[in-house]
């Protein structure tokens, strides 16, 4: 699968009231650095406020009563994140498009943030939970899946000299980081990990961490109870920093290097070219572990960015999308990697030493991500889908250019987003600086009274097998509206 060039990316300072004057933008008279004037901004948001209240009142009465016995609301915190005062409550979801409480039918590109990036409720994996549900949901016992999983995984992502093909299957992304952070410590005998400044792997306890304007390693802002000052057990560097990798490494210390191999959830932040080569002959030079979190980027391709780049990992780590909405998420390591495991964990102890999970590898998600990757994010799958990514971004950016913004555009295979500078930067502290909250929130809340979902944390579409030109093209012209409104 192609990519765009490396180097583009988005989203991460958080600012207040999108409605509020001045929130992130310029004055009534001057134009911020993204190119919109408050007041205009302050007035289109209104506007809109006042359109999704009056669209979606079975939704605003089912979040009130939801706010009764959850916080915020919802049953999950970040959910209320969603623009508008309360998200939007789904009745049905099919392929690409969702009906919320309020019979309104949406044009889904926010897909679950990558969770049903193969389309809501594909008939094979359907079919193959309610086959499986009916035999027998979990009973700590493999079944045939297991080894078809393993093996398709394997051809995915087992594509280098040294292979990733020895595969364990846990229920998230954030369960799989965590056992190899584990397992790198107790193979190495090191404790700190390295991670890219910005990145995000989940709920992993070393991840939440961050450099601040002296270069000290900081608990990344917003962190909820970190349990130890995370300068004591991880190590922070900017993505693209082979010199700041290189110190830390040179330490001796580091039992892992945490990656993924281009940075997602602070927007798209692409690699330099040669930069993963290089850090691969660092990792080995130090004895350090690369692990490579392909959660997010499995948009770039069948095998992610491991298989269309050719990287060369000790560990691979996929989640949420494999199950296609029943959760499942599995790690991989090489033989090399899983030889140093066996070894150095007795059988007495394997069920009690912080890997593992009751329900991990249960029967029902094992038939769902077998269904899956057989039979809906195929490779065939995939070039349909980059090719509507690449449909999306060029509307996008032919908005863009012809409204005058400030913004660019980047992609990675069939994932596509919009930031507000002109320039792509390099690694996360630049994407960081680059986010307007308050836009963010005008325009993500614009095009949902469009009918059109894109994610709440940043500006991103994903492509499914579902997916359909028309469903891009209902962005493009809702992207276009908005960016009129903004700029007249």
């Amino acid at each position: 699968m192609s990519t765009d060039p490396p180097g583009v990316a988005g989203a991460g300072v958080r600012r207040a009231d999108p409605g509020a004057t001045g929130a992130g933008t310029g004055t009534a008279t001057e134009p911020a650095r993204t190119g919109v004037h408050a007041a205009r901004l302050a007035a289109a948001y209104a506007d809109e406020l006042a359109r999704f209240a009056a669209d979606h009142p079975r939704c605003a009465a089912l979040a009130e009563r939801g706010r009764a016995h959850m916080p915020y609301g919802v049953p999950m915190s970040w959910m209320a994140k969603w623009p508008g005062g309360f998200p939007v409550h789904v009745a049905e979801a099919s392929g690409a498009h969702f009906v919320c409480a309020d019979g309104h039918e949406h044009v889904d590109l926010c897909l679950g943030d990558t969770g049903a990036m193969s389309g809501h409720s594909p008939g094979p994996t359907v079919r193959a939970v309610a086959a499986q549900a009916a035999r027998g949901i979990t009973t700590m016992l493999p079944t045939a899946d297991a080894a078809v999983v393993a093996e398709e995984l394997t051809r995915r992502f087992g594509t280098a000299e040294r292979p990733v093909d020895q595969w364990q299957m846990t229920l998230t992304a954030t369960d799989a980081n965590r056992h190899l952070v584990r397992y790198a410590r107790h193979v190495t005998r090191r404790q700190p990990v390295a991670v890219m400044d910005f990145c995000y792997h989940g709920t992993v306890d070393e991840t939440f961490a961050t450099l601040d304007p002296d270069g000290r390693v900081v608990p990344r802002r917003g962190t909820i109870g970190a349990p130890v000052p995370p300068a004591t057990t991880t190590a922070v560097v900017p993505f693209n920093d082979l010199d700041a990798i290189e110190r830390e490494l040179a330490t001796g210390t580091v039992a892992a290097v945490l990656l993924e191999p281009a940075m997602t959830n602070i927007g798209i932040v692409l690699p330099d070219p040669g930069y993963h080569e290089a850090l691969r002959d660092l990792t080995r030079r130090h004895g350090t572990l690369l692990v490579v979190d392909e959660t997010h980027t499995l948009c770039a391709g069948p095998g992610g960015c491991t298989a269309a780049w050719g990287l060369e990992p000790d560990a691979v780590v996929v989640g949420k999308t494999i199950g296609g909405g029943v959760p499942s998420a599995a790690f991989g390591m090489t033989s090399q990697l899983t030889e140093r495991v066996v070894a150095s964990v007795g059988l007495e102890d394997v069920d009690v030493g912080g890997v593992g999970g009751t329900l991990a590898g249960n029967a029902l998600s094992l038939a769902a991500t077998r269904a899956t990757l057989t039979e809906v994010l195929t490779d065939d799958a995939f070039v349909a889908m980059e090719r509507l990514a690449v449909a999306w971004a060029d509307g996008v950016r032919s908005v863009v250019e012809r409204h005058g913004l400030p913004w660019h555009v980047t992609r990675l295979g069939c994932r596509a987003e919009y930031a507000f500078a002109p320039r792509a930067p390099r690694h996360g502290a630049e994407a960081a600086a680059s986010d307007d909250f308050a836009l963010q929130q005008y325009l993500h809340l614009q095009a949902l009274n469009r009918r059109v979902l894109l994610t709440p944390f940043h500006n991103m579409a994903l492509m499914s097998p579902a997916t359909v030109d028309a469903d891009v093209d209902a962005h493009t012209r809702a992207f276009a509206e908005a960016a009129a409104a903004l700029v007249g």
